[in-house]
């Protein structure tokens, strides 16, 4: 059985990915499952990263974890495979403020690329307006542990980020705990910017629609000022491979607002937690993302609401 990697990467070494047919994951990779639904023409997977070659590329010492490489190429020749054209690459904290990886793939990508980068503390106008030509239509704020609730620290990196970005048309992507979200609450409800949270706003499926904080999400998303991604949903839940206690959760957020609903799939799903000295590679998750595509329209069984998620979601928030 040819693996879901090594489909990718040999589409990728043989230079075929941009003209990788749509259909093709479930003849030639029987890893990846292929999608149960017409895909719409523009729809966008909005939450990837990619790691480079670490010689071209290398990682940020302050680094938690080492990923395996995963190039544009083989993300290219995956969507491809799952009938998507667009992408948002989000900038990865192994890198910390050096955004040159995401940027490069960017442009690998293509047109149907945006970026999501993270910024140093002092950055130029003109680092940000070379940064906007490419593609870049927001930054980042990393918060992703489990037991960072500093608070106080997300409100000033919070406050700090949106001076960064004011008068632009970027938005404030936030990847932290849902009590973290909670306690963000008044400054996104009152902020000049657009905020978006990854992976269920830092919901938990195990804990419901009752647990603290989730009415907070909730309350944000219906006021239309932020954005949550359904993505990811082997980090939100570990009742693989249907995560049938996730799907609460997701009702709820596309009902509270679904023009503020976003998809990503978080490839190459990297092991931000495996234990291992920051040095050693953690080798990537094996996650099925024709599966993981295939669970939004469980989620969001109408054609009309999958375009909205898929396609004009997208393109509105990152201006394709």
């Amino acid at each position: 059985m040819l693996s879901r990697r090594g489909f990718l990467t040999g589409i990728a070494a043989a230079g075929l990915a941009g003209s990788l047919e749509p259909g093709i994951s479930g003849e030639t990779s029987p890893s990846i499952t292929p999608v149960s639904f017409d895909v719409p023409e523009g729809a966008c997977d909005c939450h990837v990263h990619v790691f480079g070659d670490s010689s071209r590329f290398p990682f940020a010492s302050s680094r938690t974890y080492t990923p395996e490489s995963a190039s544009a190429a083989e993300l290219l020749a995956l969507h491809r495979a799952l009938r998507l054209r667009r992408a948002v690459i989000v900038q990865p904290s192994v890198y910390g403020t050096d955004n040159s990886c995401t940027l490069d793939a960017m442009k690998q990508y293509g047109s149907g690329a945006r970026g999501i980068a993270v910024l140093p503390d002092t950055v130029s106008s003109t680092a940000l307006d070379n940064m906007q030509r490419a593609g870049i239509r927001g930054v980042r704020i990393n918060l992703g542990l489990a037991d960072n609730m500093d608070i106080a620290d997300a409100r000033h990196r919070l406050e700090s980020a949106i001076k960064q970005i004011h008068g632009r048309n970027w938005h404030v992507q936030i990847y932290a705990a849902l009590p973290v979200v909670a306690g963000l609450s008044d400054l996104v409800l009152a902020s000049p910017v657009p905020m978006v949270f990854d992976h269920f706003g830092g919901a938990k499926a195990a804990a419901g629609l009752r647990q603290p904080g989730f009415d907070k999400l909730l309350q944000i998303v219906g006021s239309g000022k932020a954005y949550v991604k359904i993505s990811a949903a082997y980090r939100a839940s570990g009742d693989a491979p249907d995560y049938p206690d996730l799907a609460p959760l997701a009702h709820a957020l596309i009902a509270a607002n679904p023009q503020r609903i976003l998809w990503g799939s978080d490839w190459p799903h990297p092991d931000t937690a495996s234990g291992r000295k920051p040095d050693d590679v953690s080798p990537l998750l094996r996650v099925d993302d024709g599966h993981l595509l295939n669970l939004l329209a469980t989620w969001a069984p109408d054609t009309t609401l999958r375009k909205t998620i898929l396609v004009d979601n997208p393109a509105f928030l990152y201006a394709f």
